[in-house]
């Protein structure tokens, strides 16, 4: 199903390599196949999960390191978005408790003020909780998305194999009238 998503938008590539040339921008960071899809949600979703600015442009600076597909690694990016955000956030901060052994702050309050008063004891918790969570979700994510993609793409050719079968069957039935 995935695929067949991809295949029908790769077929409208006409207006879109016109855009790639207009604008010179590389073909191999737009590629749809199984290798660049996945690697673009698992990047998406390890910057996704680091509390910072601009992690988009992380995205972009990942790109001379690892080839992948850099629109579908910047939409992953907005799993933390300002709906998101304190959630995430605030799992990661008590995982990062949970791993460091420490309590955490009990009586917490969304305000700028409470924020940065408390920063001190936040920072360390927030940023293992969120290493955990950036490195096991998103390798977890990848292999996963890695995994239906082969199986889908297993399931499409017994299915051809069984068509092809059958269209044989009914060939040498008719024959035999």
């Amino acid at each position: 199903m995935i695929r067949k998503f991809f295949r029908n938008l790769a077929r409208k590539k006409d207006k879109f390599d016109h855009i790639l040339e207009k604008y010179k921008l590389p073909r191999a960071y737009f590629n749809i196949n199984r290798k660049m899809v996945t690697r673009g949600v698992g990047i998406g979703l390890f910057w996704g999960f680091i509390p910072m600015p601009m992690q988009m442009l992380a995205v972009l600076a990942t790109t001379p390191l690892v080839r992948f597909n850099v629109p579908i690694a910047i939409v992953m990016v907005w799993l933390s978005n300002p709906f998101t955000m304190p959630f995430m956030y605030y799992i990661e901060y008590l995982t990062g408790n949970f791993i460091l052994g420490k309590e955490g702050i009990a009586d917490m309050e969304l305000t700028l003020e409470w924020f940065s008063k408390h920063i001190g004891d936040i920072f360390v918790p927030l940023y293992v909780g969120t290493a955990f969570y950036s490195i096991v979700i998103s390798t977890l994510i990848y292999f996963l998305l890695n995994w239906l993609w082969i199986r889908s793409v297993k399931g499409e050719k017994d299915e051809k194999k069984d068509a092809i079968k059958n269209k044989k069957v009914e060939d040498e039935g008719l024959k035999g009238k």
